[in-house]
């Protein structure tokens, strides 16, 4: 019996939008058979800042359980899912200082032939919903990993409107993602997972 395909969903989320996210990707990939690890990336604001905002404050409290990532977790995984609010049309500096830790990974190889995707939130329409994923399948590249976009591989995906990953906008954390964000974060994961476990087999993993 193969082994099952490992995925970590590795996410930063102040008010909880991406964290939304985070979940139904977690679900999905869990419902495709995966073994899924959810890490939340280390917060790098002061706790003033945090107190400063309620939302952010609440969501802050709310996830202390969630554990926090750590390279090994990526070690650990065939397929990797990052998630990130954008800031000014790129990842938050939280995951970004993350992603800076993996050089000792990356100077092994040992996140080439990965399987990675990604989801973002804004605050408004558009927002750099785009450029912030593109951003992250840049540091993709660099590792050798297989980048696995959502595409336009189902009918769901001409309403989500967005073939790089999932992406929602909240209107400054307002609106929790919807049926159609959830669902086109849902179909990132199961295209990650389905691709991930060709390749795992294809490698005899």
């Amino acid at each position: 019996m193969a082994a099952q395909t490992k995925v970590a969903v590795i996410y930063y989320s102040a008010t909880g939008i991406t964290y939304q996210m985070a979940q139904a990707a977690c679900e999905a990939a869990g419902e495709a058979g995966a073994d899924v690890r959810l890490r939340k990336v280390r917060e790098l604001a002061p706790d003033e800042a945090i107190r400063s905002n309620s939302g952010w404050q609440a969501h802050h409290l709310d996830t202390q359980d969630v554990p926090e990532a750590m390279i090994d977790d990526l070690a650990w995984a065939d397929v990797a899912l990052f998630g990130s609010p954008t800031r000014y049309g790129m990842i938050a500096a939280q995951l970004k200082q993350f992603i800076d830790t993996t050089g000792p990974l990356w100077s092994q190889g040992a996140l080439a032939n990965k399987v990675y995707a990604a989801f973002t939130s804004t605050a408004t329409s558009h927002g750099g919903q785009e450029t912030t994923l593109t951003s992250l399948f840049n540091v993709f590249y660099h590792w050798g990993g297989v980048v696995v976009p959502p595409g336009y591989t189902d009918s769901s995906q001409f309403i989500a409107g967005n073939p790089y990953g999932a992406s929602h906008t909240s209107n400054n954390g307002e609106i929790a993602p919807d049926a159609v964000a959830l669902e086109a974060c849902g179909l990132t994961a199961r295209r990650a997972v389905l691709i991930g476990t060709a390749l795992k087999q294809g490698l005899g993993g």
